[in-house]
């Protein structure tokens, strides 16, 4: 219904008027309604079809806010690394303990998965087989990262060990094979097994000693 009354209309109709989207507000509900559509099953491959139609637009109006399928792929790989590397950041300047930290770091991978399960299939590439290589590129840089901080945080707790470095790269390969395993289990049972299922028992056999 447009907007506009014409004079020849005797009474203003009161049916519902379509607001226009603020600026930026369009582009933020394509991809909630993508991130959505991911979690349901069968959704190996969402067409922009689909998407536009769950949101009552036409494609066009999807490829004026976005060039492709693929840069709305980035666009979540975006928060996903804003969300979680923020998150670490904030457990790093408040944990001076290396090992309650990892604990903390890998609690918070686990809660935001919950939180997000079609980001979750973002994450362990799921949602990327049938898109452009450089997603999943993306993506396995972003697990390059957290592997780091695992090697990083767990190089402080062995630095007395004769072999630290060797050490600190089995531990934090450990962790990171943990975690990711977790994720893959809870995106492919149809996210009915959560990640955090028997998590602090799991922790106190993966992580350091001091760490659980």
């Amino acid at each position: 219904m447009s907007e506009l009354q014409t004079e020849s209309t005797p009474e203003p109709s009161n049916a519902p008027v379509r607001k226009r989207p603020k600026p930026g507000e369009r582009r933020v509900q394509i991809l909630q309604a993508l991130a959505t559509m991911l979690e349901q099953p069968g959704a190996e491959r969402i067409t922009t079809a689909a998407l536009a139609a769950r949101l009552s637009v036409s494609e066009a109006a999807l490829y004026r806010h976005f060039a492709s399928k693929a840069q709305m792929f980035e666009a979540l790989i975006d928060f996903i690394e804003a969300s979680v590397f923020s998150l670490i950041n904030q457990i790093q300047e408040r944990e001076t303990d290396s090992g309650v930290r990892i604990g903390k770091m890998v609690r918070m991978l686990v809660q935001f998965a919950e939180k997000n399960p079609g980001m979750t299939r973002v994450m362990v590439g799921d949602a990327l087989v049938f898109e452009h290589e450089r997603l999943q590129e993306r993506m396995n840089l972003f697990f390059d990262k957290l592997e780091a901080q695992w090697r990083q945080s767990v190089r402080d707790m062995v630095s007395a060990s004769p072999t630290p470095t060797v050490d600190a790269q089995l531990r934090a390969s450990l962790i990171q094979a943990f975690l990711i395993g977790r994720l893959q289990r809870y995106a492919r049972s149809g996210f009915r097994r959560l990640p955090s299922e028997n998590l602090e028992a799991s922790l106190a056999i993966v992580l350091p000693a001091s760490s659980a």
